[in-house]
């Protein structure tokens, strides 16, 4: 039969191991307690710093940096998504003149008419004057039409108007004196003065003036008018043709060694369309006195002529 041999030293030592043990287990059991509660703390601490994933669907929201300036530029910020827009160009409509200008250099001649008035020069502008009883008004042969602007036809409907032109002729061969004298009868000083509006008044869109304030009216006494600083003398002659009636006003100025003729021409049948009436001549008179009004003399240097000297005569001796 076995023995077992219970000493009392041995049972305290075994009393004191498990005791040992029992102490390590809870202090172990609280360090691995403790370290399992570290590590969860650092894996939410973790998963919180994570960033978030866009959910499916959403849009990104757009912020407003602001870019900072550059010494001596703007800055300009243009919004996130946004493309930069062109300006629209605007369109620039030019209108064409109101007038338009006639300038001969060589005769030193110009003047300005409306743009739908139609303008004749040369052979054109000859026949013109050719072909009507109102020629020229020179007291010498030599006169040369040098330029003409006619009234567009239907300017007047309904009304007896003919023909109506502004005519610029010169004459090289008169004197002074010969430029102010007619061809088509005595100068008429009591003549109703003529209406001529100031250069450079304001007109409308057809050229004629406009009525916001009184046109000038040049003086005009014994034949004579000023149209600016020339001094032109005038004649106006009244003829019947057949039912109509051929008006015209003739003005002279001696310039440059040259005279120049301005001649306003209204012609009427005396007969108009059903519904109509004679047309106002002194209104459209009013009309060719625009254009006078704008004419323009250039002074030109004129080639001097001197006299040569007359030879002198030397004495001739008899032969002895």
């Amino acid at each position: 039969m076995a023995r077992f041999n219970f000493s009392p030293r041995k049972i305290a030592s075994t009393r004191d191991s498990v005791a040992w043990g029992k102490i390590n287990f809870e202090q172990n059991s609280t360090l691995v307690f403790a370290a399992l509660l570290i590590v969860c703390a650092l894996a939410v601490g973790c998963s919180s710093e994570k960033p978030k994933t866009q959910s499916a669907g959403s849009q990104p929201i757009a912020q407003n940096i602001p870019l900072m300036p550059v010494s001596g530029t703007t800055p300009v910020v243009t919004p996130a998504g946004e493309s930069e827009k062109k300006p629209d160009r605007k369109k620039i409509v030019r209108r064409a003149p109101v007038t338009v200008k006639y300038d001969d250099k060589t005769l030193g001649v110009s003047f300005r008419y409306p743009r739908r008035y139609g303008l004749k020069t040369g052979d054109s502008a000859k026949e013109l004057v050719s072909e009507a009883s109102m020629p020229m008004s020179f007291m010498q042969p030599g006169g040369v039409v040098v330029a003409a602007v006619a009234i567009p036809e239907g300017a007047y409907p309904k009304s007896d108007l003919a023909a109506a032109w502004f005519d610029v002729s010169l004459n090289k061969s008169l004197t002074a004196e010969q430029c102010g004298e007619f061809s088509g009868g005595e100068i008429t000083p009591t003549a109703t003065p003529a209406t001529v509006p100031a250069a450079g008044a304001p007109t409308t869109r057809d050229g004629e003036a406009m009525n916001t304030s009184t046109p000038a009216e040049p003086s005009k006494a014994g034949g004579k008018l000023m149209l600016g600083d020339m001094e032109l003398r005038s004649l106006e002659t009244l003829a019947s043709v057949g039912t109509g009636k051929e008006a015209s006003k003739y003005y002279h100025v001696f310039e440059n060694g040259v005279c120049y003729e301005f001649a306003l021409k209204v012609a009427t049948t005396g007969e108009s369309d059903e519904g109509g009436k004679p047309v106002d001549r002194e209104e459209v008179f009013k009309q060719l006195e625009r254009i006078l009004a704008t004419v323009k003399i250039d002074a030109m240097k004129v080639p001097e002529v001197t006299a040569s000297a007359p030879a002198t005569e030397v004495p001739v001796t008899p032969a002895q």
